[in-house]
């Protein structure tokens, strides 16, 4: 069986030694590469393309949430397990909006980033044990605005992508930009969903997708 690739992205040396010793003494995992800042891992991680990304939210010329989202755009996406300090639920919340498959507090990271690594490189989500109550939180959430809006089901999945891209403040230009479609398309799309969600008013999409960020 193939090794499991993993990229670090670290703006701390010493950090980054000790994952690099973690993932070394492990004979299922490999280490592909690391980085200190979020544009140079972006960089080598499209040249590497490694199987999963170890990366901090707090970098140096491009935030690891930032990264995060950019790694899905790759083609492949590149799942992505962020390590950070960071216990907020609105950070959380943040993350999980830009696609990651992993959060782990850096508090247990030793401790829990095999198990993360390997889950995340299945397909599954992994979430330090000691923040799990946010998921059920966000679940809860997601699953009433399901009940208040049915029409969410009906969206497709390009719909879906749009709206959370609205929900990011993006113009309809940006979001066609990074969806590789027309400006026009994507007016037709926030067209279509605002019908499917019974939305009227000219900043009604808008106001929808923001309020409701964590739970698209």
């Amino acid at each position: 069986m193939d090794k499991i690739k993993i990229f670090i992205v670290d703006d701390h040396p010493i950090v980054r030694q000790g994952l690099r010793q973690v993932i070394e003494s492990e004979p299922r995992l490999s280490l592909a590469g690391e980085a200190g800042d979020g544009a140079t891992a972006l960089a080598r991680i499209k040249s590497l393309r490694p199987h999963v990304a170890l990366v901090d939210i707090d970098l140096p010329r491009l935030d690891g949430l930032e990264v995060a989202r950019a790694l899905q755009n790759f083609q492949p996406p590149v799942p992505t397990i962020i390590l950070t300090m960071h216990k907020e639920e609105h950070m959380i919340n943040a993350a999980l909006d830009r696609g990651v498959k992993g959060y782990i507090i850096k508090d247990n990271a030793l401790e829990e980033l095999l198990d993360a690594i390997l889950t995340v490189a299945r397909g599954d989500f992994y979430v330090t044990p000691s923040i799990s109550g946010c998921l059920v939180k966000r679940s809860q959430r997601a699953a009433a605005l399901q009940n208040e809006r049915p029409g969410l089901a009906a969206l497709t999945l390009t719909e879906r992508r749009v709206l959370k891209l609205v929900a990011e403040n993006k113009t309809s230009r940006e979001i066609a930009q990074e969806l590789f479609i027309s400006p026009r398309t994507v007016e037709t799309h926030r067209s279509n969903i605002c019908v499917k969600l019974d939305l009227r008013g000219s900043h009604k999409l808008l106001q929808f997708a923001l309020a409701h960020q964590s739970e698209l």
